[in-house]
């Protein structure tokens, strides 16, 4: 097959060069994009007198056909057209004759790829803030049931302080939140539209770029040619997003494969969502849980790879960027994947909170709240906190919990000690006189929650 960069060229192609050059078992996903970056830049052909109006009638026709064609299954794409691009044209010129082969005028491969590019990830970037969005309302259905559950919170895999599973939660769904906020901005920088820079100067057609941007909804413009075709920032920032996102279902999944396991108790997987083993009868593996963290690598190494595809990279287009399409659509499909296997894997999660209250409780928790009480009755906070490391020691060599103590144990530490302390150490009163905006009371998670569906409603 005749190239349609042949012109300059007396010899074909390398056999072995012909499938190491080609990107089409890749970027075929882009056909949409490129068609309906086609399509907008051929009506604008026709409109500004650059091609004849029915020309640029047969070229939409027959684009429309050709993604029709596509859509259905009945269009194979050849290799010897290298990219979806070319095999797009090659299609549309053997379909209208010679006007197909008009509608690469005043524009180059290097824009055109720019912009298929950029309409891809304001569309993958939609699709993931969807996804979140869903995942965020299972976060808050959740911490809603469990507003009053109690766990011990941990600081160093050690049990620290009290607080409940639905702030617990609420902590994951403000991390999401950042996800999709960053997913948004990252969609603001990418919702440029490039074409019109050609190869990297510009052409000498009178075209309009303006109503490009605007048949095919971009917000600006890209304002400098060369920049427009070497530019991936926005790629490699979708990529970061997509890694950072990943790094908290990583947190998340981390969390709960400690949690099923029988030191801990604090959660059963849904049999659905875990698996056997082929040896040992009695287990049940948290293989999703893990596998979502595992996979959390993968998204980092697109990262690293488009920063280290571009480093060194001079302008303007190079055969290089021809790598970043694979690492785009790699960490796009494993984070869509993962978010909706983890939503669904939330929604079945059932918590043990009888578990978690009694490691709250055997833990020491509410040692914090011993030393403020103290605080309370004018001991220096320094002298408090010595004074109950050595209850703890105590209690520790005694067998007993803070709160299995008697009165005349805490006299023999403190004076200041009075029968009030066992209200002070209930896990219940610990957690509800947290009561500051952020804090893990009832009543401010309570708010917070509310806030939040405000939020995803506004997200929607």
């Amino acid at each position: 097959m005749k190239k349609l960069w042949s012109g300059r060229f007396g010899k074909e192609l390398d056999e072995s060069v012909e499938s190491f050059n080609a990107s089409i078992s890749f970027d075929c996903r882009l056909y949409k994009q490129d068609i309906l970056g086609s399509i907008a830049h051929a009506k604008m052909l026709g409109v500004q007198g650059i091609i004849t109006p029915e020309e640029s009638q047969a070229i939409v026709e027959g684009l429309s056909g050709i993604l029709l064609d596509i859509e259905s299954g009945k269009v194979t794409f050849s290799e010897a057209c290298e990219d979806i691009h070319m095999n797009i044209e090659a299609l549309l010129t053997e379909r209208i004759g010679e006007a197909g082969k008009k509608l690469h005028t005043a524009r180059s491969r290097n824009d055109q790829v720019a912009l298929d590019t950029r309409m891809y990830v304001k569309g993958a970037v939609d699709c993931l803030i969807s996804q979140l969005t869903g995942l965020e309302e299972q976060v808050l259905d959740t911490a809603e049931k469990h507003l009053y559950s109690i766990m011990p919170g941990y600081t160093h895999m050690q049990a620290a302080q009290p607080v409940t599973l639905a702030h617990h939660l609420m902590a994951y769904f403000e991390m999401f939140k950042r996800d999709i906020s960053r997913f948004g901005s990252c969609k603001k920088r990418t919702d440029e539209m490039p074409l019109g820079s050609g190869a990297l100067a510009a052409t000498t057609f009178p075209i309009d770029r303006a109503a490009v941007a605007k048949e095919l909804g971009f917000a600006a413009l890209t304002a400098n040619s060369m920049d427009a075709v070497s530019d991936r920032d926005f790629a490699i920032e979708f990529v970061f997003c997509c890694a950072l996102c990943m790094m908290h279902l990583s947190r998340f999944c981390e969390e709960l494969v400690l949690w099923s396991s029988a030191e801990f108790s604090f959660v059963e997987m849904d049999e659905g969502y875990a698996t056997g083993s082929s040896m040992m009868p009695q287990k049940k593996n948290p293989d999703v849980a893990e596998l979502v963290r595992g996979k959390t690598g993968r998204t980092y190494g697109a990262l690293i790879a488009l920063l280290a595809l571009m480093k060194s990279l001079p302008l303007c287009y190079n055969k290089d960027m021809q790598e970043d399409k694979e690492q785009l659509f790699d960490a796009h499909d494993t984070l869509s994947s993962c978010l909706h296997v983890f939503t669904g894997m939330l929604l079945t999660l059932k918590f043990n909170v009888n578990a978690m209250e009694k490691k709250a409780l055997s833990s020491f928790s509410n040692a914090t709240d011993c030393a403020d009480y103290l605080c309370k009755r004018g001991v220096p906070f320094r002298d408090a906190h010595e004074l109950t490391g050595r209850i703890v020691r105590h209690c520790i060599k005694a067998g007993k919990a803070l709160a299995e103590l008697s009165l005349e144990e805490y006299k023999g530490f403190s004076p200041r000690f009075d029968k009030d302390i066992f209200k002070a150490l209930s896990l219940k009163n610990c957690i509800e006189g947290r009561d500051i905006p952020g804090g893990p009371a009832p009543s401010r998670v309570r708010e917070h929650i509310q806030a939040s569906r405000k939020y995803l409603a506004s997200v929607k």
